[in-house]
């Protein structure tokens, strides 16, 4: 038999109730609410989801984390060896052997022991210039899919201009995939949720017709997978709650002398090395590295008293969710449920890192969702990003400074523990035989494999 897994981001029960056609999978199947993890962001669901293990065993404490023997804040990581445990491939071998795997689109593909991968990978190019681009194994399944889709849609899969193509264009490359290689089992990651559900919020007229828009998207490819007779899960990492508040943590750590900047050109860079305490803000959680045992008491109280903070867990209570790991702070905040935190660590914007007006994950020592917008107080935004395009596509190094720092447009965000159910994953089956109400992503990994075995 075949199995196919649709991460559909930000997919909950009140989503749901617009998509009627990814609703149809479970009409004779099941629907069942899905626990998640602490912190409920990408990479720690998703090798939840592929392990089996809380993220204090497979080691992803979020989408990045202070290295400590780099003395690095890394983001966005790509290689599978980063994740601990079993994968669920790897258990299905060892009873099915030649199991055939294709990854999609789910993060830490790169080095995977799979048969297939599709993963987003821009050019780097030696000047500077970034170009849209992806990684594929076995290599020649890129030219292969470029010549038939065009290129990755890099710019429509993360930044301003984010939006339905690039999860058209990855429902295509799986329908491809299906079609010639028919693996056993296909992970397919689609994103388009993610998006205007951060930009608005998730109760906005924006999120209901994105929530349209997806469904439609999916279409040729359920009805593919209905033809083949595959299986189909249907789940999600996180919900989305609505947001009003950006709470500054490092800011506020810089305040009480406890985070330090140097400086190059008149731009303030994050002191990792010097620092006391500082933290990589994730959403609604950040890791806070405070590297002298003497300062955690003061770092606790700043914590404490600031707005917007809900949790401080130490080690103790890090432990009670699952994320005690070596990688995690040496506190971890949680932000209530209307807030969430920035990675700002200046206090003036005119000190500002010029990566903080672009796209640029892997240099920002944060997640960053103003990364979605156009900055709104800038009348000539849309000009210069369209001149910085034109630049791009003539080869001319240049930077796209369109990015606000002013967090307040931002409406969704997600990360804690869902308070309500109805703003919490979901998980869609098409088979009924393993029906129940509920079911937690530490148990996802069976699910599947009892499919996998017939």
């Amino acid at each position: 038999m075949s199995l196919a897994v649709l991460n559909v981001v930000g997919l909950t029960p009140r989503m749901l109730s617009h998509m009627p056609r990814l609703r149809a999978v479970a009409d004779h199947g099941f629907t069942a609410r899905l626990g998640t993890v602490l912190p409920a962001v990408t990479c720690s669901a998703q090798s939840t989801l592929l392990t089996g293990e809380m993220p204090a065993r497979h080691g992803i404490v979020g989408n990045g984390w202070y290295d400590r023997d780099m003395g690095e804040v890394a983001f966005w990581r790509q290689h599978n060896k980063l994740v601990g445990g079993e994968k669920i491939w790897q258990a299905a071998r060892r009873h099915r052997p030649g199991l055939t795997v294709a990854n999609i689109c789910w993060w830490y593909a790169m080095g995977a022991d799979v048969d297939i991968t599709v993963t987003p990978r821009p050019v780097y190019h030696y000047d500077g210039r970034k170009s849209p681009d992806c990684y594929t194994y076995p290599p020649e399944l890129r030219d292969e899919l470029t010549a038939e889709l065009g290129p990755f849609p890099l710019f429509h899969y993360w930044g301003p201009k984010a939006g339905i193509a690039s999860t058209r264009w990855i429902v295509e490359a799986t329908r491809r995939i299906i079609d010639r290689s028919a693996p056993d089992l296909t992970l397919v990651y689609l994103p388009h949720l993610d998006y205007d559900l951060q930009r608005y919020g998730p109760e906005s007229p924006q999120a209901r017709a994105a929530a349209r828009d997806l469904d439609a998207a999916l279409v040729p490819l359920l009805g593919d997978l209905a033809a083949r007779g595959t299986t189909v899960v249907a789940l999600s990492e996180y919900g989305i709650t609505q947001v009003r508040r950006p709470v500054d943590i490092n800011r506020a750590l810089r305040r009480e002398g406890l985070l330090h900047v140097f400086t190059q050109q008149g731009m303030e860079y994050l002191d990792p090395w010097t620092s006391r305490a500082f933290a990589t803000p994730d959403h609604q959680i950040a890791h806070v590295y405070v590297p002298d045992p003497a300062d955690l008491p003061q770092v606790r109280e700043v914590l404490g008293k600031l707005d917007g903070v809900d949790q401080v867990l130490d080690r103790a209570g890090q432990a009670e969710f699952g994320l005690d790991h070596p990688r995690s702070g040496e506190l971890v905040a949680v932000a209530d449920p209307d807030s969430w935190f920035t990675y700002y660590y200046w206090l003036d914007d005119d000190r500002a890192p010029d990566f903080a007006r672009g796209v640029d994950i892997h240099r920002k020592p944060g997640y960053d969702p103003a990364e979605l917008f156009f900055d709104p107080a800038d009348r000539l935004v849309m000009a210069r990003a369209a001149l910085a395009l034109a630049k791009l596509k003539l080869g001319i190094r240049g930077t796209m400074s369109v990015i606000p720092t002013d967090p307040s447009c931002v409406r969704g965000s997600h990360g804690r523990l869902p308070d309500d159910p109805q703003d919490g994953p979901v998980l869609l089956c098409s088979d009924p035989a393993p029906a129940r109400e509920h079911y937690h992503a530490t148990e996802v990994k069976e699910l599947l494999l009892a499919f996998l075995a017939g």
